[in-house]
């Protein structure tokens, strides 16, 4: 009976995977049917184009081949928006929360498909937690409007400037780095304190984690209960927020650190600007490589050396369970981590007093290998297919990969090998390390007290 049970459980965990595939696969086909539409676009673009488009919209990269102000109508626009919203959050995700207001309740079978999309552990209270994840999205994207349209409403006007506010929110919480303001991204505004403020919160909000938020959340309320103070609620976070908090501090600031550093006498990024400004500057450039893809200086005018150092940030992406890509932060954590327990001599890895399971290390090894992999392929095609210097393609690569969507302006020059190569890089790290982890925890848990037991060998290494 029990056998019986675990193999229906393995199947069910298949058809999850295939499920949140498949969904995002045909948001992306729809999308790109409705940008197609004569309503949609205001100049002859090729299907490829809204193919690309809105495979970068529904996997919350960036990258785009055209520029979306000048070439989508208001239609086609809210097309955009639409799916990155949908791809932010899921399309499950939203679906379930509509099963759950009309049906009250989800099937085991769905709830087995948001444990997978949403990271969680048990399928206990799925519902909840989806309701909890839709009204933060709302309050943070509701928040960042409001501090937006101070910027744009006495720029645009009220109509414009509060649709303005909302895109620009929703792009930034979902980090998908879209913009309605020209080809120039957030350059214009490189000195505004409420868009360096602002469009980086959210990014941030987006990037560490519906968990990590509603755990914070759960403990400010008992801060303000008086039912236990900061230091014990800091101390009482789980394992997972600890390293998530830790880690995301550590790469924006480590990044705006080497980015000032690296860039602060380049007249073409921020040699030119005040010392608050480059800073401001600095700052915001790290905080979106966490997978945003704005860009308040010109990339394409960056040193190689800043070039290399920011594929490497973007490589690594967010956190697990929120709107960003990459390897994650908790996965590169991970890595370091084990490194620095071989360098200790310790056989177990352990962080914050505690041990870090062997299965979920084995996991984080997998999916940066696999992640690697996947990136030196693409870019191996794109240095055949594409005549551009070696450091832009490898920058290319990695923004796509990590669906962050920062450019060297590469991409609207992009051969039709090329663009097929970035579409496929975009959907692959959207779901890629989703679907990676199930597959070897599938693999693994079958195998498991069936392996064949070789003699040992001993080979050498280093």
């Amino acid at each position: 009976m029990k056998a019986i049970f675990l193999n229906h459980y393995k199947k069910r965990h298949v058809s999850a995977v295939r499920r949140i595939g498949f969904s995002f696969f045909m948001v992306i086909l729809i999308g790109s049917f409705l940008l197609s539409l004569p309503i949609a676009h205001t100049k002859d673009i090729p299907y490829l184009d809204h193919l690309f488009t809105a495979t970068s919209a529904t996997c919350v990269t960036g990258l785009v081949t055209s520029v979306v102000k000048d070439e989508y109508t208001l239609f086609g626009q809210v097309v955009i928006i639409s799916m990155i919203q949908i791809g932010g959050l899921g399309f499950l995700t939203l679906l379930s929360l509509f099963i759950v207001k009309f049906k009250k309740r989800l099937s085991y079978k769905n709830k087995m498909v948001m444990q997978e999309a949403l990271n969680q552990n048990t399928l206990s209270d799925i519902s909840v937690f989806i309701q909890r994840v839709i009204r933060y999205t709302c309050f943070f994207e509701g928040i960042g409007a409001l501090f937006l349209s101070i910027v744009f409403i006495p720029e645009f006007g009220v109509a414009k400037g509060i649709y303005y506010s909302i895109f620009h929110s929703i792009s930034a919480f979902c980090n998908a780095g879209f913009d309605i303001l020209g080809d120039s991204s957030l350059i214009s505004y490189q000195s505004s304190i409420i868009i360096n403020i602002v469009i980086p919160g959210l990014i941030i909000a987006g990037g560490l984690g519906f968990i990590v938020w509603i755990e914070l959340k759960d403990k400010l309320l008992l801060i303000i209960k008086k039912k236990v103070n900061l230091k014990k609620c800091i101390k009482t976070l789980s394992l997972h927020s600890k390293i998530v908090i830790s880690m995301s501090l550590f790469l924006i600031f480590s990044g705006m650190f080497i980015f000032y550093l690296l860039e602060m006498n380049n007249p073409q990024t921020i040699g030119q600007l005040s010392l608050f400004d480059k800073l401001q500057v600095s700052y915001f450039q790290s905080v979106t490589l966490r997978t945003a893809g704005f860009a308040s200086v010109n990339m394409a005018a960056l040193n190689d050396v800043t070039k290399f150092f920011i594929a490497i940030y973007m490589f690594v992406g967010g956190s697990p369970a929120g709107t960003a890509g990459g390897i994650k932060t908790v996965t590169f954590a991970i890595i370091l981590l084990s490194v620095y327990s071989l360098i200790k001599g310790r056989e177990e890895v352990s962080v914050f007093k505690r041990k870090i399971s062997s299965i979920v290390v084995r996991r984080a090894l997998i999916i940066s290998v696999i992640s690697l992999f996947i990136s030196i392929t693409a870019l191996f095609i794109l240095s055949i297919s594409e005549d551009a210097l070696f450091i832009d393609l490898l920058f290319e690569v990695f923004s796509a990969f990590g669906t962050v969507g920062l450019s060297t302006s590469l991409t609207p020059v992009l051969s039709q090998i090329g663009k097929v190569v970035i579409i496929v890089l975009m959907y692959i790290g959207r779901i890629g390390p989703i679907t990676m982890i199930l597959i070897f925890a599938n693999r693994y848990n079958q195998l498991k007290g069936k392996e064949i037991e070789y003699p040992q060998g001993d080979v050498l290494i280093g």
